[in-house]
């Protein structure tokens, strides 16, 4: 057998070593030398590995107390390599078992065999395997280098050292090319192999902790620009070397440059080094582009930086009008970037929002109730999916609609308790009031480590969405702590409490809920069960439309509770399903779609609920409060994650059955009994704050003027 050495930097990728470790560990071919390069990691970072280095003998451990960067780190790993070939993987990604087998196996007497990268964001259970492809002999060298990576690659040792491989330590980004080019250059066949897959791990969180290619798009076009001029000169009498680096640059200009030019302040400060770059381009090489991207090339050529920034502005209007015209609702965001964002700021305009656009509810609707009876001068607009019948004269637009777009545009003020979308560009002096929607039990954002959701992107979506925030409402000093770290909220923090459980403190909350009841039908002599649960991340149509299975046995219940009680069934906002109550009829009503949750809170005795935020707010009725907790260890250990202790701090039992929900609420006042003491210190801890004027404390904070 022949050894293979396998390189690996590391820098602060503790999270993901362990899956990283064990692939490369457990692989079916068992000659290796595995080199782990710290590259400056933490301390945590660094007891890992040397914690693997002591648990298998084919494991050196190179140190380094600074950091160098990942093209150094790679070279420190050639110093030190002795296998008859090399293989590089990076720290946050992982193998199937049978990948560096299978290299060896295929590649002869090639001096280097390419096998397939697959981007995952979250592991699969199997790293799969493909038994049914085969190795192609000459593979384009153009297209097999183009990604300028040297992952997934096995390198004889004898061909890095006769050629003088070496990675570029001078940048951070894009330091393989300067390995890769020689390869291009003296192999004479391109082998690659589609059964060797390489799992490149796409990280969900580019903001604590980004890969190379997460980071500041301004310092990644400046390494490519200092690699392509170092190569365009080392380079210039091979024609062939010549033509494959300026059809690449000319390939990053139009994909990350031009981009990266969209705002407009990037102009001045990148313009020289992208003008050097242009500089070098073989004239030939232009023929083929179109009009306007050739203009943007002479002018930086003729280091016209002016007429160049008119250029790359008129360039980007043109294509996102060209974008515009796809759809109605692309138009009207043209439209509010371009236009409505420059009108004149309405300073006594706000608009309201609540779950997206879905209710007249929570704490929007209480901020806005309040400013209607006090605060006349000021005009109200609310967004809707669909047209509502409100108190006061706010005017009514269609969520996504142009008048949506207009007065969001001329609005000073925002209020809303979710994210509002992400092509909302915030003009300055608007102010955005988050009122949020819930005390986290469930882990947020940033403190999640995986994330399951439809979206993959949700940690650098909620980054970005959560800049424009100016003021966020916490109801207790847990949450304002767990908002301050999750949402990485560093502006002003309202500590008054939620808006929207004022109501729950009025001194005539019990006349409003026998109101209630009898708008709503229900019957007056029977209690109420209220069933709110949450939405699974892993469950899902598309990314904020989530499925659900009910899991109560909603006929066991009428049978055995139907003569003293009813459910209320309120599914969360994000759920798409609807709520089969067939053969419950009378007992069992299906209100996910009513306005406010807070009326359902009143008129209830009984909460269920499972992780979702409702049962914090309700517990500030100290009534009873049920956990139907059927799938616990996957929720809090692999899709979520828990800030409490579920099992000690909640102030009712966790039950895993229908049978188990409706024995208890047969001996509710035993239950409650034996919970008194956890649901006082809970109120204690979570409810303190609530006094019935959050809503005016708040008001008076943010609408100043």
């Amino acid at each position: 057998m022949k050894k293979v050495s396998v390189i690996i930097p590391v820098y602060n990728t503790t999270e993901f070593l362990p899956e990283c470790l064990e692939s490369v560990i457990n692989q079916t071919y068992t000659d290796l030398e595995i080199l782990l390069i710290n590259d400056g990691s933490d301390q945590g970072c660094r007891d890992l590995l040397e914690e693997y280095a002591n648990k298998d003998a084919r494991i050196y451990l190179v140190d380094s107390i600074q950091r160098k960067g990942v093209g150094a780190a790679r070279n420190a790993g050639i110093n030190r390599a002795s296998g008859d070939f090399v293989y590089f993987l990076d720290s946050d990604d992982y193998l199937p078992l049978s990948t560096i087998e299978r290299h060896v196996h295929h590649i002869g007497s090639h001096s280097m065999l390419t096998g397939r990268v697959k981007k995952v964001t979250v592991k699969p259970e199997e790293a799969g395997e493909e038994r049914n492809s085969k190795v192609l002999k000459n593979r384009n060298k153009t297209r097999l280098f183009k990604n300028y990576s040297v992952l997934n690659r096995l390198i004889s040792m004898e061909f890095v050292k006769g050629n003088k491989l070496r990675f570029s330590e001078n940048v951070e980004n894009y330091s393989d090319v300067e390995f890769l080019i020689p390869c291009m250059i003296n192999m004479k066949k391109y082998p690659y192999i589609t059964e060797c897959l390489y799992y490149k791990r796409v990280r969900n969180d580019p903001i604590t902790n980004p890969a190379l290619s997460q980071m500041d798009k301004d310092k990644v076009v400046r390494d490519y620009m200092a690699v392509y001029n170092l190569l365009k000169d080392q380079y210039e009498g091979n024609g062939a070397v010549s033509k494959f680096l300026d059809r690449q640059f000319l390939n990053y200009y139009r994909k990350s440059v031009i981009m990266l030019l969209a705002d407009q302040k990037q102009v001045p400060q990148s313009f020289n080094s992208i003008s050097i770059a242009a500089k070098k381009v073989n004239p030939k090489a232009l023929k083929k582009l179109n009009v306007v991207v050739k203009t943007e090339i002479n002018q930086l050529r003729n280091e016209k930086q002016a007429s160049y920034a008119r250029l790359i502005k008129l360039h980007h209007l043109l294509r996102n009008a060209k974008r515009a015209v796809k759809s109605r609702r692309k138009v009207y965001v043209f439209l509010y970037r371009n236009f409505f964002i420059r009108m004149p700021m309405k300073q006594k305009k706000i608009v309201f929002e609540s779950f997206l656009g879905k209710n007249y509810s929570d704490s929007p609707k209480n901020i806005y109730e309040e400013m209607h009876q006090n605060y006349k001068d000021y005009k109200f607009i609310w967004s809707f999916n669909e047209k509502r019948k409100i108190p006061g004269n706010a005017k009514q637009v269609k969520r996504f609609s142009l008048a949506y777009y207009y007065h969001l545009a001329t609005s000073k003020y925002w209020v809303s308790n979710s994210r509002l979308p992400m092509h909302l560009d915030k003009r300055p002096g608007n102010i955005y009031l988050q009122t949020w929607h819930g005390t986290p039990l469930k882990k947020l954002v940033f403190d999640m480590n995986e994330i399951h959701s439809a979206n993959p992107k949700y940690k650098l979506h909620f980054y970005k969405q959560s800049r424009r925030w100016d003021y966020l409402i916490a109801a207790n000093q847990y949450s304002s702590d767990i908002f301050k770290s999750a949402f990485k909220f560093e502006k002003k923090m309202l500590e008054f409490g939620y808006p929207r459980n004022d109501i729950l403190h009025d001194a005539e909350r019990d006349h409003k809920a026998d109101e209630l009841k009898l708008k709503f039908g229900l019957p007056l002599d029977k209690k109420v069960i209220l069933y709110a649960p949450t939405w699974r991340d892993d469950d899902f149509y598309e990314p904020g439309k989530y499925k659900f299975q009910l899991r109560l046995n909603l006929q066991q219940m009428k049978e055995r509770l139907g003569d003293e009680y009813v459910i209320l069934l309120r599914m969360h906002y994000f759920i798409a399903d609807d709520i089969d109550t067939s053969g419950a009829e009378g007992f069992a009503y299906n209100f996910s779609k009513h306005n406010d949750i807070a009326d359902l809170y009143l008129i209830s005795d009984i909460l269920i609920t499972d992780y979702s935020s409702v049962f914090f707010d309700y517990a500030n009725l100290k009534r009873p409060i049920l956990f139907y907790t059927y799938d616990l260890e996957k929720y809090r250990d692999t899709l979520r994650g828990f800030y409490i202790n579920m099992e000690e701090e909640v102030p009712g039992p966790l039950l895993r059955d229908s049978e188990d929900v409706i024995r208890t609420i047969e001996n509710i006042d035993e239950v409650m009994e034996q919970y008194k003491g956890n649901y006082e210190r809970f109120y204690e801890k979570f409810c303190g704050w609530e006094k019935g004027n959050a809503t005016k404390q708040v008001v008076k904070q943010v609408f100043k003027s």
